[in-house]
């Protein structure tokens, strides 16, 4: 793999808390204006700078991408945000609830990407990737972090764990309870080895979180040919065994035309079920919570729903061939208005409330893809349903951006 280290520009030490945000694609506009609301140091200003403008605004207009130029150039005026002198790699450490995942931040070759050295695993959306081109190309940088993940090589491994033993130039606990550590690297010795290992030890990344932000890069560089920056993209790369995926669930609006009683019925074909009297979280690959009526099930998938085939052995694709296409008439997630997406880290009661509350009818938990799940639909050139994985804890932006 072809990675370089790059001259960030990132917060003084004393502004990092601040300014550091939630990614851009977490937050709505009325979400992002609440959260920064009291926090003028915030990078939302620069990443959902519709937060600045009237709130009926179209958040695609030029208004809005200027506005995040106009507010990134302003943290560098005031010497909120510095420039690296020197271009350096960075070891990026998250820790969530006890349990912590380090990463290198670096430049990634868009070559790379457009030769499937960095795998895919997911179809991008043209009008995503045209809203992050329009934001590259106006700020004239990269702030979303595209997050890569790649099968553990030991060298790498210790030289993190000793660039760590080092003070870090950045350690504080978010909003959110997530701390954030960031070593900067500008050791030449270092920085080769780094440069090295993953030119001879490491044949593939893999996008983990962020198919319409590497797209986009990927874009921006045909556009911007004399720009020797834009032949790399923003990147954090983990090695797999220190991720975590977490449950990615689904909730409907309607049964279809079905009562409760049918819909149990033409399950049986498929599952076997059972009444649950408390909320059902499943903890083994081919299990899925259904709730409804203030009611959970536990369905257990009979063997002939699936095979051994990378993209039919998820429970996703189960739930989609058995349930949704097959029972409930959803024969395309991406589009159907009747379904929605709960991330895991919401919770499971969060099921319940979206069904009691009367907004849906039925919810579904499922067990969580695995990374070499992940790993093997992307090596047989696949792509996973929509909304697979849910990946935590999250990058914050702000921290590290790429000029280009």
């Amino acid at each position: 793999m072809n990675i370089q280290p790059f001259a960030a520009l990132r917060p003084k030490q004393e502004f990092a808390t601040q300014l550091a945000a939630p990614p851009y694609d977490v937050l709505n506009s009325e979400e992002a204006r609440i959260l920064a609301a009291d926090n003028a140091l915030s990078f939302l200003h620069v990443t959902k700078s519709e937060i600045d403008l009237p709130e009926n605004i179209d958040i695609h207009t030029d208004a809005v991408y200027e506005k995040a130029a106009e507010n990134l150039q302003a943290f560098i005026d005031q010497g909120i945000l510095i420039k690296e002198k020197q271009p350096a790699y960075y070891i990026y450490e998250l820790t969530m609830n006890g349990r912590s995942q380090t990463g290198l931040v670096c430049g990634s070759s868009v070559a790379d990407y457009n030769n499937d050295l960095i795998k895919k695993h997911e179809y991008t959306r043209p009008e995503k990737e045209k809203d992050r081109i329009a934001h590259m190309q106006t700020i004239k940088a990269q702030t979303g972090n595209v997050f890569l993940a790649y099968k553990d090589v030991a060298t790498m491994n210790d030289l993190v764990a000793q660039i760590k033993t080092a003070q870090p130039t950045y350690d504080f606990v978010a909003n959110d309870q997530i701390t954030h550590k960031i070593w900067v690297v500008t050791n030449e010795n270092d920085v080769n080895k780094i440069t090295d290992i993953f030119k001879n030890e490491v044949p593939f990344t893999y996008i983990a979180d962020g198919h319409h932000r590497a797209a986009s890069a990927a874009k921006v560089q045909q556009a911007l040919p004399q720009s020797e920056a834009a032949n790399y993209f923003l990147t954090t790369i983990f090695p797999a065994s220190q991720l975590a995926i977490i449950d990615y669930n689904r909730v409907v609006k309607e049964l279809n035309g079905l009562s409760v009683e049918n819909l149990l019925a033409q399950l049986a074909h498929d599952f076997n079920i059972e009444k649950s009297n408390e909320l059902v979280k499943p903890n083994a690959l081919h299990e899925l919570g259904m709730y409804v009526q203030q009611q959970w099930y536990s369905l257990k998938a009979k063997s002939h729903t699936y095979t051994n085939d990378p993209i039919a052995v998820l429970d996703v694709t189960i739930l989609q061939n058995y349930v949704l296409d097959k029972l409930l008439g959803i024969k395309d997630v991406r589009t159907d208005k009747r379904i929605d997406f709960v991330g895991g880290i919401r919770g499971i009661k969060e099921l319940e409330k979206r069904v009691d509350s009367g907004d849906m009818a039925i919810a579904f938990s499922l067990y969580p893809v695995t990374i070499q799940q992940l790993f093997d639909i992307a090596d047989s050139g696949n792509v996973m349903p929509p909304k697979s994985t849910w990946f935590e804890p999250k990058l914050r932006d702000g921290l590290l951006t790429h000029q280009l």
